[in-house]
């Protein structure tokens, strides 16, 4: 394919619209093709060039350099979809190639699927703050030899995000068509991996508890979650949720919302990083959180008060161990 020469916001119009540059008469300087260009070839070519199609099937028409002017929509409106992609590239929805496998959604998986479809039409924003662990790691280890019972580094943030809500109880909230309903129980929800699916089973009153309570209790839900051994009613009515990935090395992400929770929290691994202080640069133990959350019925400002609220606990952890 020849190079066209235009620019990037031309370019930007073109993809939108679907209009090939090349069949754009250009008017800028040296031949590039101006937006003024692209519009004007949409509007002359409108009903021929847009194609209303779902961002799954654009993406798959790119990647099979499908045209999708020759593409007949089955969708709503005459969209396309990825099925029409598929038969339009002789592929049936249905059929298979060598070296694939069909796998029918068991019950937890198709739950996820659904729940994290609905939860991709909430209009969400994630702010990450960076976390200086270091102090936390090394009171944990002390405490750790000293007791019995250990505590984890998910039971730690599980105690700041606790006492993090009760600061901040309008974190506690969920969108409910036009208004906000508030509520008062601190039930967080633990995301549990398991190689199936998720579960997320919840810790009920979770401001209320100590430390060495919320442990037990946080550690006693994960294991009856891996053996499949919970209740219906303990994976409901979670206010808040968690998920951990710093056990898989994960730096940084992006948690779903588990509706009707309002927020998330992403817990990041703890890793070494150069941080200055008072001047001098020192080897610390670093740990991100992500928080995502819903932005019909709350602001970044609010969020990032909350993240600093559960930095606050896990850089002065004796709030924590108390």
């Amino acid at each position: 394919m020849a190079f066209v020469k235009a620019t990037p916001y031309a370019r930007k119009v073109a993809k939108q619209y679907h209009i090939d540059l090349a069949a754009v008469k250009p008017t800028g300087p040296g031949g590039a093709v101006l937006e003024r260009d692209v519009i004007a070839a949409r509007e002359g070519r409108q009903k021929r060039l847009e194609v209303p199609v779902t961002p799954l099937a654009e993406r798959m028409a790119r990647s099979m350099n499908i045209d999708l002017r020759n593409v007949r929509g089955t969708g709503i409106g005459g969209k396309i979809s990825k099925k029409d992609v598929l038969n339009a590239a002789g592929r049936g929805a249905g059929e298979m190639v060598p070296g694939e496998h069909r796998e029918a959604l068991t019950g937890m998986r198709r739950v996820i699927a659904e729940k994290m479809t609905a939860s991709l039409s909430i209009p969400t924003v994630t702010v990450t703050t960076k976390v200086d662990v270091t102090e936390l790691m090394a009171m944990r280890e002390e405490r750790n030899r000293s007791s019995a019972q250990h505590v984890s580094v998910n039971d730690l943030v599980l105690m700041a995000v606790a006492k993090a809500l009760a600061r901040n109880p309008r974190m506690l909230c969920r969108f409910d068509g036009d208004g906000i309903i508030y509520v008062d129980d601190v039930n967080i929800g633990m995301a549990v991996a398991l190689d199936e699916g998720l579960l997320v089973p919840v810790i009920k009153n979770a401001d209320k508890k100590s430390l060495l309570e919320l442990s037990e209790e946080a550690k006693n839900l994960a294991r009856r979650a891996r053996e499949k051994h919970l209740s219906p009613d303990e994976c409901r009515g979670a206010t808040f949720s968690v998920s951990n990935m710093g056990m898989f090395g994960v730096e940084a992400f992006t948690p779903i919302l588990n509706p009707p929770d309002s927020a998330i929290l992403g817990v990041c691994a703890v890793s070494d990083a150069w941080v200055i202080r008072e001047g001098v640069p020192r080897v610390r133990k670093v740990m991100r959180i992500c928080l995502t959350f819903d932005h019909r019925v709350m602001d970044g400002a609010q969020a990032a008060k909350f993240n600093l609220s559960v930095r606050e606990h896990l850089e002065h952890p004796e709030s924590l161990f108390l």
